[in-house]
């Protein structure tokens, strides 16, 4: 029986969505401006030369670029041999859950509740149940801001008073940040928890769980027991789909937490992307016949999207190259891989939020070809119909 394995590097996105400007991001994109800044020299830091990924661009990464923007990124010149094309969001938002459901056949339809710009952020009778249901003594932050650095300006007095660090972003999501031992992990589980109740009624799509360890001297370090309390999808997915049939749906990273856990069978959680790496590698040696593999791998988002560091992104895209050649050596015959993203995140673009773009859709196992443009829903269809599972109602198979 068929296997899939249905690979999300978080934020790689390659240009050129139509509606862009609509979301002010008219011009971005994350791939073809971190291969112009190596060309150039400008993301030497830690490595030099031209964006090398030669295993990405030898399926079709360079190709796909150049149908989303109409130009081949520097340094992506191979001619394809694997399944490659271009996806666009439908979606109304450029979030992680909308990213994932559309690609996983669920459309996003509605509109996200975002918090505005203001300082204070939440609203006064939010701030007022958290603090009176979880015995607070208040909370720090409440504005919009990049996680490391309100850890890094308001970690010591947070340790010093007790106070859990709230705060926001353009996407759909509260962030609550904690001291892993001054203020205790099982605690800042409990405060997300009750956020998480809280906020359903501002159809908010994320309380995230952010724990730090650390202090003032040393510095603050974000750790990897992050927990993400996501609201359900509003349709069965591809991983509920998968469920229902008796398949094993095997969660890597951060997947159980972006469905609810919902339709996902195992999870499979590391430290970081070079962690679960290896634990994907393994995945392809050990997840039984008919399984579905849904990995993804955050920190070109997390730790070099947000926070604009061109060559932090770049080199993080160099070591997936490697490992992609890991993925092709453990396939099986009948394995289907696909690799693609869930939105942009331009590290030379203004703010640190999110883009508006296109995203790769390269494939191996399904034979070489072209697919064109095609939906973030497409995606879910063909894993579904590479798996023999009953097709769901959006999206049309390439294969």
């Amino acid at each position: 029986m068929s296997r899939a394995f249905l690979f999300v590097l978080d934020s790689v996105g390659i240009g050129g969505a139509p509606d862009a400007a609509a979301f002010g991001d008219d011009g971005a994109d994350t791939l073809g401006h971190i291969a112009e800044a190596c060309a150039a020299g400008r993301a030497e830091e830690g490595r030099s030369g031209p964006l090398s990924l030669p295993n990405l661009d030898r399926i079709g990464l360079g190709a796909a670029a150049a149908l989303a923007t109409g130009r081949r990124p520097p340094g992506l010149s191979a001619a394809p041999q694997g399944l490659w094309g271009a996806a666009v969001e439908t979606s109304t938002g450029k979030d992680t859950p909308s990213g994932h459901w559309e690609l996983a056949g669920v459309p996003v339809s509605f509109a996200w509740g975002v918090f505005p710009r203001t300082i204070p952020a939440f609203p006064a009778w939010l701030t007022e149940a958290l603090v009176a249901e979880c015995g607070l003594p208040g909370i720090l932050g409440d504005r919009h801001a990049s996680g490391t650095d309100i850890i890094a300006d308001l970690g010591a007095a947070h340790v010093r008073t007790g106070k859990p660090i709230c705060y926001t972003s353009v996407d759909s999501v509260l962030q609550i940040a904690a001291h892993e031992e001054a203020f205790g992990l099982d605690r800042l589980y409990a405060v997300c928890e009750a956020a998480r109740r809280l906020v359903d009624r501002l159809n908010v799509g994320r309380v995230i769980a952010r724990p730090f360890t650390g202090d003032a001297v040393s510095g603050f370090r974000r750790t990897p027991n992050r927990r993400d309390y996501a609201t359900p999808p509003p349709e069965p997915t591809l991983c509920d789909r998968a469920a229902e049939a008796g398949r094993a749906v095997i969660g890597v990273g951060k997947i159980g937490d972006i469905f609810a856990h919902r339709g996902v069978t195992e999870v499979r959680k590391g430290p970081s992307d070079a962690a679960l790496i290896d634990i994907a590698v393994e995945s392809f040696a050990d997840a039984p016949e008919g399984a579905l593999v849904f990995a993804n791998f955050v920190e070109f988002d997390s730790l070099w999207g947000h926070r604009r560091d061109v060559s932090g992104y770049a080199r993080a895209l160099e070591a997936f190259d490697v490992a992609v050649g890991r993925f092709e050596a453990a396939m099986r015959p009948g394995d289907l891989l696909i690799l693609t993203a869930d939105h942009g995140n331009d590290p030379t673009w203004a703010g640190t939020d999110h883009t508006r773009e296109m995203v790769p859709v390269l494939g191996l196992g399904a034979g070489a070809r072209a697919i064109g443009r095609r939906r973030f829903a497409d995606v879910g269809a063909s894993v579904a119909a590479w798996l023999g599972l009953p097709a769901g109602p959006h999206g049309e198979s390439f294969l």
